[in-house]
């Protein structure tokens, strides 16, 4: 393998052929037009340069010893991060059944030896520029499905994306028989500390007690969400009662140790979350909203109580068994 040592922002072309000529004016040409070329012999180099370079594009010869172009080509495409990367067929075979070939392995595109430079410059600018624009616009995608789904103070799920997968959850949990959690937090106080420190020291601390949940929810599976104004919910999928009691303990837990100064709390000197818990099986022709109420029910007896706590409430009409108490409260 040979690599030129042009800029790195360059874009990366990996030529795969087994005759060493055609590499190197293949090589000579692509340089010129300002391409970084690394070089493969056969398909089983390619697939390990392609894993250890991620090359912007690759060139690639139908007919190679070891393994085919063909062969890597449809192997490529299993290769994390592939689905960006065009790949452009370059053979002496014209014939249709190799045509067909190299696009239902995967190629982007085909050009024929002996290679007209001219058309090859243009294909190989084409592709580069359409995988470009797919990146871009998959980005966009991306970042409009965040905006979308989030919070815009806190960055964490916002109510609507809640609502959505709460539903989501409790209907699959349903068909699978398997326990859904939700845990209710607010902080303490809340409304004092705004008229004390000003609303832009409460955004801060809502920005704080948002990351501080965040890192204590440890499972992908898990959402965390603004529920509304400074109150958070955390949907704990395939999670029963007293395992949701352990993750609001770790969340109270980690707001309190930010130690953002709070006097006007009646608890605490620091900012603190009252915490209600429920856990359920979900079940068929049933509503979510059975969660949302046991969990409020168990946050409106933590403030009751004399908040930053956890209060675990059981639904009544479908208690997660066993469930060892009706109500466990946990007390600081």
């Amino acid at each position: 393998m040979n690599a030129c040592p042009l800029s790195s922002s360059s874009p990366l072309v990996l030529i795969v052929d087994d005759d060493k000529f055609m590499r190197l004016q293949l090589r000579r040409g692509l340089e010129q037009e300002g391409y970084r070329v690394v070089e493969a012999v056969d398909g089983e180099q390619c697939l390990a340069l392609y894993s250890q370079l991620q090359p912007n594009i690759v060139l690639l010869d139908a007919l190679m010893p070891v393994m085919d172009g063909f062969t890597c080509c449809t192997q490529l495409q299993t290769v994390s991060g592939s689905e960006h990367t065009p790949i452009l067929m370059i053979t002496g075979l014209e014939d249709k059944k190799s045509v067909d070939l190299a696009f239902e392995a995967g190629a982007a595109d085909y050009v024929t030896k002996p290679i007209h430079w001219a058309v090859l410059r243009q294909r190989v600018r084409r592709l580069l520029r359409q995988s470009q624009l797919h990146q871009q616009l998959q980005a966009a995608n991306h970042e409009l499905q965040r905006m979308v789904t989030s919070d815009g103070l806190t960055g964490v799920a916002n109510r609507r994306y809640f609502d959505e997968i709460l539903e989501r959850e409790w209907q699959r949990l349903a068909r699978e028989q398997q326990p859904l959690s939700l845990v209710l937090a607010d902080v303490d106080f809340f409304k004092n500390y705004n008229d004390t420190y000003g609303h832009q020291a409460g955004d801060h601390c809502l920005k704080e007690v948002a990351r501080a949940i965040a890192q204590a929810v440890k499972r992908p599976a898990d959402l965390v969400a603004r529920y509304g104004g400074e109150e958070f919910a955390i949907v704990l999928p395939n999670t029963e009662a007293q395992g949701a009691v352990h993750v609001a303990e770790e969340i109270r837990k980690a707001v309190q140790s930010l130690q953002l100064k709070h006097k006007a709390s009646k608890v605490n000197e620091f900012v603190t979350l009252s915490l209600g818990v429920t856990g359920l099986l979900p079940q068929p022709n049933s509503s979510p909203e059975l969660l949302i109420l046991a969990a409020d029910q168990g946050l409106y007896q933590a403030k009751a109580e004399g908040r930053n706590r956890t209060i675990l409430r059981a639904s009544p009409r479908l208690p997660l068994t066993p469930l060892p108490l009706w109500q466990t409260q946990i007390n600081i």
